[in-house]
């Protein structure tokens, strides 16, 4: 079912064992890759190139989550860094608040993440924003637009084109 293993040398730190954790010994299936615990994550090639998700989740993070989370997921007054958030939240937990939205109240203030549940233009690309946010956390691409890219696989095209309704 998944591919071969492969091992990546990445810049940037190792986050913790929670399934955020160090995206260095992945899978592939597709042109999609996958951590040792089967989290979605990114691969950056020997020439800086990144993965089609990467690229889509910087795309798509841009499109729906940085009007409060800020440019490259770095926070805003608004609310908070995604990037940081990334440290210590595990996939599923990235994937409960996406779809289920949550309210922290806390120092006297109140937060709100509204439920994107029913957004295809986020659920949709929910596994690439987290894809992105992970080689964000990890240094391993910049705040602007990765410049070089794999070409969009045809099982993402044809997952994409189901998810939208085409």
């Amino acid at each position: 079912m998944l591919g071969s293993i492969a091992l990546l040398t990445l810049t940037g730190t190792a986050l913790g064992a929670d399934g955020s954790g160090d995206p260095a010994a992945v899978t592939e299936q597709d042109g999609k890759f996958f951590d040792a615990q089967g989290n979605p994550t990114f691969k950056i090639g020997n020439k800086g190139e990144t993965d089609w998700y990467t690229y889509s989740g910087f795309r798509r993070h841009h499109s729906e989550c940085h009007v409060c989370h800020g440019p490259a997921g770095e926070g805003s007054t608004y609310a908070p860094g995604l990037v940081q958030s990334m440290k210590t939240m595990p996939y599923a937990d990235f994937q409960n608040v996406a779809v289920n939205g949550r309210v922290n109240v806390g120092s006297g203030q109140e937060s709100v993440m509204p439920s994107f549940g029913t957004n295809p233009n986020a659920m949709c690309y929910l596994d690439d924003i987290y894809i992105y946010l992970r080689a964000r956390t990890n240094g391993a691409v910049d705040r602007v637009r990765p410049p070089k890219h794999a070409d969009k696989p045809a099982t993402f095209a044809e997952a994409e084109n189901s998810c939208m309704g085409h």
